[in-house]
């Protein structure tokens, strides 16, 4: 399993490697005929070394986290545990409240990266000093942001202890190339990994006639392709979502995939890459 390297959780602190693959778990936990299905494939993605699991506290409402707490239950200490702050919640008394809310539905003391789940009303510098405090009393491990552009990154750097951020989650596919531009770099040139979501375009790759054609000769699936790409790029974590077992393992065995020179041309005419600055995109 390719893996990428978290940034300290403070100044002198040390630095983390976690999968550069994992498991998501958007509308996770919306249908409870589907639970037993979605904890299964979460099994099978812990199983396959996927130990990287992104949830927040938006997704059906905590239902995701505590169908993620379900499949880790026995398992916590082989987990990478994510999960996210709602801007509206994200007061220095609210994001503490937000997150003992999160560690009851997942059932753990823990969380391992909390994030702000995108830029919002209250000022940046509580949410910071909130997140500050949560690490210190060790209910987080480090934090870090989600939907931030390049202005959001700088401006979160400005305040307080703004620099101990570790991660930046965002739209990132070969669809959606738009940070490359200037986000990626910006963040790997301070040692920050992007974690990729909808890194299929919430499927719409997979149909996609010009890579599925370039899937087949390689011998693999446009989604293990569409994920190979990412894999491929410094700093990027990608955190497919499947509620199917076997298409778990379809994804795992994308980080076995090789990309030559030839193969990022023909994805780079396929889906071309920024030529200017791009505003962020969000889902």
């Amino acid at each position: 399993m390719p893996t990428v390297r978290l940034a300290p959780s403070a100044p002198n602190g040390t630095p983390l490697t976690v999968p550069a693959l994992g498991l998501g778990t958007w509308h996770m936990g919306e249908d409870p005929a589907r639970a037993g299905d979605e904890i299964r494939a979460l099994h099978t993605g812990i199983d396959c070394r996927m130990t990287l699991i992104d949830t927040a506290e938006m997704y059906a409402d905590g239902g995701a986290e505590t169908i993620t707490g379900q499949a880790i239950r026995g398992r916590r200490d082989e987990v990478f545990l994510v999960s996210k702050v709602l801007p509206s919640h994200a007061s220095r008394s609210g994001t503490i409240a937000a997150c003992e809310a999160s560690l009851k539905r997942l059932g753990t003391d823990r969380i391992d990266l909390y994030l702000l789940h995108w830029p919002g009303r209250h000022p940046l510098a509580d949410t910071v000093a909130a997140f500050e405090a949560l690490r210190a009393s060790g209910k987080i491990l480090r934090w870090g942001v989600s939907n931030f552009d390049t202005e959001g990154m700088e401006r979160l750097s400005a305040v307080p202890d703004g620099r101990n951020c570790a991660a930046n989650q965002v739209l990132y596919n070969l669809a959606t190339r738009g940070v490359e531009f200037d986000l990626l770099p910006w963040m790997t040139g301070r040692a920050m990994p992007a974690m990729a979501y909808c890194p299929l375009d919430e499927g719409r790759l997979l149909s996609h006639q010009g890579l599925g054609r370039m899937a087949e000769a390689r011998g693999v699936s446009a989604a293990q392709l569409a994920l190979a790409f990412l894999l491929s790029r410094e700093n990027v974590i990608a955190i497919p979502k499947s509620a199917n077992p076997e298409r778990v393992r379809e994804n795992r065995a994308a980080a076995d995939i090789v990309l030559s020179d030839a193969d990022r041309d023909d994805l780079d005419r396929m889906f071309p890459p920024p030529r200017s600055k791009q505003p962020l995109d969000i889902i």
